[in-house]
């Protein structure tokens, strides 16, 4: 099996995100394909310099600059399929209630922030994906790999994925419209006003699709709308105050999705942040996010089986970065959460915490880079949760770099774990949280301007994990914790500059874990990617048209491997710019979530529109 994924890689017509980590950016000119750095920019405030990216030097990150070709893409989930360490699990197309995994890990054991600030669902892991700001305001997206408790708290045991948006370089407006197969549309919107004191930008997203499954009824269509409003107030006495405000509206059909229902599903998400710069070294942040989740068993019938769920979160956080010598910081600080569920199936619950934490980074040496962390979590009902970590990396030679991580995660179980009742599943109000240890090695060859290779050995042995399980086909799925669930994988990453703005690019990522109990049928902990690779290639031609191809070969434990291709072109400069997006060329047949098939071949092409002037 491993070897046809390999050769599948291989296939010219095969197409990977060029992932490799290096200890600094090579000069290169803009490309299409976004290369990560090793140098982690999870910035938890966009109020410079308050950059916490700086914390975290030596570990695994890959990077995505989503205002470089977005004509190419169309929603987050698009970038982070470029990630062979990363599993995407979508019910529908565009993303529509996709779970995301790093490593091997479970849905529910990635963190998703916007700014540094959470949104994760404490209602259920399935909802994380469920952004609420539009692709548009997102200026790069940052994926962590591994622990990331110690900085970002609750479930980031597989690691983070950071949504930063930016303030922009220039009054512009930017519109696009675009028509596919399937009964599919989209209508996106993006309003940028730049002065010497206050920057602010408006975007906004429609995309909506006829559904394709039972001969492209209803039963899957969907409706995804997201509209958002940000405001950066410059050179006041404290410092730059940023203000977002963002609102989704994300009605589907869910038919299949948790069982063999016409089932239907609405959420809603509001998010709030205000951040704060109080001077140079200090800033504020606080953040509410209220979600709202309507489900319907069988479509039309909510008399038979209905959910309502209402879920707030609210978080507070003060952090500071002092600098200790010409190249060291050490950055702090204390945080406070607090979250509610108010649900006609979970019942009425709340709970809170608050954290304080500390990170060392010691980069005085010629050689050696060392970053050590602390977090102590304190937990409604008197328990706590300790978080180490531990990170460091040596420079062989020149080109040459050496590094290593290992730090403590841990994952409070969401209000579905606990509470939630149905006909085919039912929670555990007695469930453990989730605790982890991981420990990664790895390498980085930069020997030019052309080319890029990483390498990454790693471990992650859990305890507590959450997982649903049973042992008869006719049983329910019952939440259990699951002692001592350990996964061994490597990932390596490769880029080339052929010539001019031409790349291709490499990744692949192999994830092993021990087989379940004999007898034991698990519904998420041991339905990993196995092995997943991306190959791609991309070029721009004419200096205004660019193209790029991809191609992901996925196997899952216990299937057999499929290929997924894409093909993007779009006219990349002009107020006039043509787009073609097509997907899974293929036609491959293919599920990522078992019993939930997915569409085959999709075709997306419109036109954008964009007037920009420079700012005063």
């Amino acid at each position: 099996m491993r070897s046809t994924l390999f050769l599948l890689c291989l296939s010219p017509f095969v197409s990977t995100a060029s992932i490799a980590q290096e200890p600094a950016p090579i000069p290169l000119s803009p490309a299409p394909v976004p290369v990560p750095q090793v140098k982690l920019s999870i910035d938890v405030t966009t109020v410079e310099p308050m950059l916490f990216s700086e914390d975290l030097p030596d570990r695994s990150v890959v990077q995505f600059d989503l205002r470089e070709h977005p004509m190419l893409f169309n929603s987050p989930v698009d970038y982070l399929r470029q990630d062979a360490a990363l599993n995407l699990e979508s019910r529908a197309g565009n993303g529509v209630q996709a779970d995301l995994s790093i490593r091997g890990t479970t849905f529910e054991q990635t963190l998703v922030l916007v700014n540094g600030l959470r949104i994760n669902d404490p209602e259920t892991g399935h909802l994380n994906l469920d952004i609420p700001v539009p692709l548009e305001a997102i200026a790069k997206i940052d994926v962590l790999h591994g622990s990331g408790s110690t900085v970002y708290g609750s479930d980031a045991i597989g690691g983070a994925v950071n949504l930063i948006t930016r303030p922009p370089g220039a009054t512009s407006v930017a519109t696009k419209a675009g028509f596919g197969n399937l009964g599919s549309e989209e209508q996106h919107l993006q309003a940028d006003l730049h002065l010497s004191a206050v920057d602010g930008q408006l975007t906004g997203s429609r995309d909506t699709s006829n559904g394709f499954y039972s001969g492209g009824s209803n039963d899957r269509g969907y409706h995804s709308n997201a509209v958002a409003a940000e405001t950066w107030l410059h050179h006041s006495a404290l410092g730059t105050t940023d203000i977002l405000v963002a609102g989704s509206d994300r009605p589907y059909g869910a038919n299949l999705f948790y069982g063999p229902y016409p089932s239907w599903e609405r959420t809603k998400g509001w998010f709030a942040s205000v951040q704060q710069q109080l001077g140079p070294k200090t800033a504020l942040d606080f953040a509410y996010l209220k979600h709202t989740d309507l489900f319907v068993l069988f479509d039309g019938q909510p008399s038979i089986y209905e959910n309502n769920h209402v879920a707030t979160n609210w978080e507070g956080a003060l952090r500071r970065s002092d600098g200790l010598g010409k190249e060291s910081t050490v950055s702090y600080g204390l945080e406070a959460e607090a979250d509610t569920i108010a649900s006609s199936n979970l019942g009425h619950h709340g709970r809170n915490q608050g954290a304080g934490y500390v990170n060392l980074s010691l980069r005085e040496f010629n050689r050696l880079s060392l970053t050590v962390g602390a977090r102590e979590e304190v937990l409604s009902g008197g328990g706590s949760v300790f978080s180490p970590s531990f990170a460091g990396a040596f420079r062989l030679s020149g080109s040459l770099r050496l590094r290593g991580a290992a730090g403590h995660g841990f994952r409070l179980p969401t209000y579905v774990d606990l509470n939630y009742s149905d006909p085919t599943t039912i929670g555990n109000p007695k469930l453990k949280p989730e605790t982890s240890w991981s420990y990664e090695g790895g390498l980085d060859w930069t020997p030019g301007g052309r080319f890029r290779i990483s390498a990454t050995g790693f471990q992650l042995n859990q305890h507590n994990a959450i997982d649903y399980s049973k042992y008869s086909l006719t049983d329910k799925w019952q939440a259990i914790n699951v002692d001592h669930l350990n996964f061994t994988g490597a990932e390596t990453s490769a880029l080339v500059r052929l010539s001019g703005s031409q790349e291709i690019g490499l990744s692949y990522t192999a994830v092993r874990a021990a087989s379940p109990p004999a007898g034991l049928i698990s519904e998420y902990a041991y339905n990993y990617a196995a092995q997943r690779a991306v190959f791609s290639w991309s070029s721009e031609f004419l200096h205004q048209v660019i193209a790029r191809t991809q191609v992901a070969a996925v196997q899952r434990t216990q299937h057999t491997v499929y290929p997924l291709w894409d093909l993007s072109i779009a006219r990349s400069k002009g107020r006039v710019q043509p787009y073609l997006r097509l997907m899974n060329l293929s036609n491959t047949g293919y599920q990522e979530i078992p019993a939930v098939p997915l569409p085959g071949r999709t075709i997306m092409g419109g036109v954008a529109y964009v007037w920009s002037r420079p700012g005063r």
